[in-house]
C-alpha cells in the first residue's frame, strides 16, 4: 500500500469488502511508544444496524477496525468484513 498523509483520511468513508457503507473515519488509534496503528475509529453510518456489524464498538458507539483489516484506500477505505 502507497504512503498516505493521515490528514487526507479524516472523514473518509469506510466500507466493508461486502459493499456496506460502514460510516466514516473518526480516527486512528496508535501505540505511541511503538508508533504501531491499531484502529480505524469509525463513525458509523445513522442507518446501519450495529448488530448487522462484529467489530468491537468504544465507549461513544464508535467501530473499532484492527488496522490489520484494511484491504485498500482510495475513494473508500475498504476493510474485511
Amino acid at each position: 500500500m502507497s504512503d498516505i498523509l493521515a490528514e487526507n483520511l479524516s472523514g473518509k468513508s469506510v466500507m466493508g469488502s461486502d459493499g456496506t457503507e460502514l460510516g466514516l473515519l473518526y480516527n486512528i488509534t496508535m501505540d505511541l511508544k511503538s508508533g504501531k496503528l491499531n484502529d480505524l475509529v469509525i463513525e458509523p453510518d445513522e442507518e446501519l444496524s450495529r448488530r448487522a456489524v462484529d467489530f468491537d464498538l468504544d465507549d461513544a458507539g464508535h467501530f473499532l477496525v484492527p488496522v490489520n483489516r484494511v484491504q485498500a484506500v482510495k475513494d473508500y477505505i475498504v476493510v474485511q468484513r
